[in-house]
């Protein structure tokens, strides 16, 4: 009997240290698609102002990807710890938040199809992709 009891407590303590490093992997992913979304970003920035639409073109479409990714990164288990900074309303508000991520994907691939016709590059780029990163910050990203 004594076995039994020490087998289960193990596997129950087990347990519960593997769902805490999913929760941490969970949110390290996320925390590290926007960051790399944001180095991106910048670098998509700099390409197109010099002209090399083509490596921003697939630089953008790699964004849209994770925005695509980052959809299914917060489940409920998510919301504190590992110093995440997405703030509560990303729960209360699922719906709109995944169509905040969707949209930022959509904006993405229209900015490839507009961006070699564009006379204003910052216009261009701010209406298309940072324009998706501050809907996102100011209604679901703790102030850093």
């Amino acid at each position: 009997m004594k076995k039994i009891f020490i087998i289960l407590i193990t596997l129950f303590f087990n347990s519960f240290l593997f769902a805490e490093q999913t929760i941490e992997q969970i949110i390290k992913e996320r925390q590290s698609i926007f960051s790399k979304n944001y180095k991106t970003a910048k670098r998509v920035s700099s390409l197109a102002s010099n002209g090399d639409l083509e490596n921003a073109k697939k630089l953008i479409i790699e964004m849209s990807e994770n925005y695509k990714k980052l959809i299914n990164l917060f489940p409920e288990n998510t919301q504190e710890g590992f110093e995440t900074e997405a703030l509560p309303a990303i729960w209360k508000n699922k719906g709109e938040f995944k169509l905040l991520m969707t949209k930022a994907s959509t904006d993405l691939i229209k900015l490839t199809s507009v961006i070699d016709n564009s006379d204003n590059m910052k216009t261009i780029l701010s209406k298309h992709m940072w324009g998706s990163c501050k809907a996102c910050h100011t209604k679901f990203r703790a102030d850093h």
